[in-house]
């Protein structure tokens, strides 16, 4: 198996990026123009890689080169969103990669763009980028593409010659349990499960209870053995289930209005793990809106507008205005979710207002998330 850890670094130990892989201090999906720039990239690395995997590393600073991580981000469904795009998309996949220098929040993102030999092309417009669009890469820059293009087989003797590089070692899976266990878990109760001789997997959390249920909260589940972090939350729980063939993680939000004691189930994610050396992971999307009366919605809703208008104007908040600003982004995810359609953009465009207040933010991106992952399973 791949350690993921070992094939960013051998990525970026090329340096400079190249025909088949990119390098991105973050990723914005929040935007038409993020989007928009996403896919070019996908496009490109696809279209110029048509016998060997390709890559976008995330969370790296360009010009030093330097791994500095960026924010958890659990989308498998961003496959949606090169599906919704593209036509021939090529199939690809989002990991988050912890490293030992970075917080425990932070991960490199490793996306990977599976070979693929049809051209890729824009099925409809985005941004700046018109229909019928087809890009490709010229070493470190992905181009428009005029006129009619070879397919480039170069890069595929470098490709399996990094990855064959980046396979892991008992020494590695040792050394990467030891870390989780007793250095960067070792207050929350961390647990290991190995499944059929071979799989890893090593979890820790803070046990709660709520109406007569344990739930695991402040929740880091790593799938040792390719350095893959399936989760981290600082705000939802979870539930962890597993027999000797599967791990389950059930995800919970909490939501209410000026309060967050209830519990939804969002997302369920079963890991199977097979004799053969391999594993593959399904995905359920679970979660139900709760209802609100609308008269209700609608006053605190206006009561957010007029905190974000205060915040943006410089005057300080009373005690009160202070309590309903923590709750802000939750409180405007559930209007969204009741019909009042502007307040996702409303959320989307406090961010500079929200990110000075550090728990306010983290309850930001949490929303957003959460909405995300409904957009695309809806696609």
């Amino acid at each position: 198996m791949i350690n993921k850890r070992l094939l960013i670094k051998n990525l970026l130990a090329h340096n400079d990026e190249s025909s088949f892989y990119d390098k991105k201090r973050q990723l914005n999906l929040h935007s038409r123009e993020g989007k928009a720039k996403f896919l070019k990239h996908i496009c490109a690395l696809s279209n110029s890689n048509p016998t060997n995997n390709s890559y976008i590393v995330v969370g790296v600073e360009d010009q030093e080169n330097t791994i500095v991580g960026d924010d958890f981000f659990d989308d498998s469904r961003i496959q949606n969103l090169v599906n919704a795009y593209l036509e021939n998309p090529p199939k690809i996949q989002y990991e988050n990669v912890p490293f030992p220098n970075l917080p425990k929040d932070k991960v490199v993102g490793l996306v990977t763009i599976k070979p693929k030999n049809k051209t890729s092309s824009f099925k409809k417009g985005i941004h700046t980028i018109p229909i019928s669009s087809i890009f490709i890469r010229r070493g470190s820059n992905s181009i428009p593409l005029e006129g009619d293009f070879e397919k480039n087989y170069q890069n595929t003797e470098t490709v399996i010659g990094i990855e064959n590089n980046s396979r892991n070692s008992i020494e590695n899976t040792l050394d990467s349990v030891m870390d989780f266990m007793n250095l960067r878990h070792k207050d929350m109760s961390p647990k290991y499960k190995v499944f059929k001789e071979l799989f890893v997997i090593c979890w820790a959390g803070i046990a709660k209870k709520s109406r007569d249920k344990t739930y695991l909260s402040r929740v880091d589940i790593e799938l040792i053995n390719e350095q893959i972090k399936l989760f981290y939350s600082a705000q939802d729980v979870v539930e962890i289930t597993f027999d000797e063939d599967t791990f389950i993680i059930i995800e919970y939000v909490p939501l209410g209005l000026n309060d967050k004691t209830s519990y939804y189930p969002l997302e369920k994610q079963t890991i199977h793990f097979q004799d053969n050396g391999y594993y593959k992971i399904e995905r359920e999307f679970l979660f139900q809106p709760p209802e609100f009366n609308k008269k209700l919605l609608f006053h605190i809703y206006n009561v957010n507008l007029s905190i974000l208008k205060k915040l943006e104007k410089g005057f300080e908040l009373n005690y009160r205005e202070n309590k309903d600003l923590e709750n802000l982004p939750s409180t405007f995810m559930i209007c969204y979710l009741n019909g009042f359609e502007d307040a996702k953009q409303k959320l989307i465009d406090a961010k500079p207002i929200l990110k000075p207040f550090n728990h306010v933010y983290l309850s930001f991106k949490e929303s957003l998330r959460i909405l995300r992952k409904m957009k695309y399973d809806m696609q």
